[in-house]
């Protein structure tokens, strides 16, 4: 008979793997520069860190402590290396860039994420209407729409991006 505990925390592993894997992979794909082998090494190391603090994991909460977990490995990496000049060196996160450009990075995965939960009439309203800075007046105009239409869009898209965003873990502060 196997251990319980040993099981749930199996458990829990691949379900988080199977739920936050390939865009913690990404994420720290991101800040490594590409370099897969060591991406997949923080990983595998988040996930081993997850296995032993299971019982501390709060369900609500495991996304964005994956996430600042696996960023933390990535700094500790970089400054290891840094530590050892001799050895061949990797580059995994731009010193130049600091914390504010890993707390970016971290924003666009998570917000591409869930902007990819998204409706596709949504996300176009949404697009037009900050990334491109148009009015209701002008998406509606040139989407061929009523203005009440793309009006009742976007409210309807950011409260779907609201509710995408807490599911992966950010609230509204």
């Amino acid at each position: 008979m196997g251990d319980t505990r040993l099981d749930r925390g199996e458990e829990l592993t691949r379900e988080l793997y199977q739920e936050h894997g390939d865009a913690l992979l990404s994420y720290v794909l991101r800040l490594m520069h590409g370099a897969r082998e060591p991406a997949e090494d923080i990983v595998q190391e988040t996930l081993l860190r997850a296995w032993n603090h299971r019982d501390q994991l709060p369900p609500q909460a495991r996304r964005p402590w994956l996430f600042t977990t696996a960023r933390h490995l990535v700094i500790d990496a970089y400054r290891a290396r840094r530590a050892r000049p001799a050895e061949q060196p990797l580059e995994l996160v731009d010193p130049a860039v600091g914390d504010e450009g890993i707390e970016a990075a971290l924003d666009s995965v998570v917000l591409t994420a869930a902007l990819q939960a998204l409706s596709p009439e949504h996300r176009s309203v949404l697009f037009d209407c900050y990334y491109r800075g148009r009015t209701a007046a002008q998406i509606a105009a040139a989407r061929g729409l009523p203005p009440g239409t793309v009006r009742s869009r976007i409210h309807y898209a950011l409260r779907a991006l609201r509710l995408a965003l807490q599911e992966r873990g950010v609230s509204s502060t």
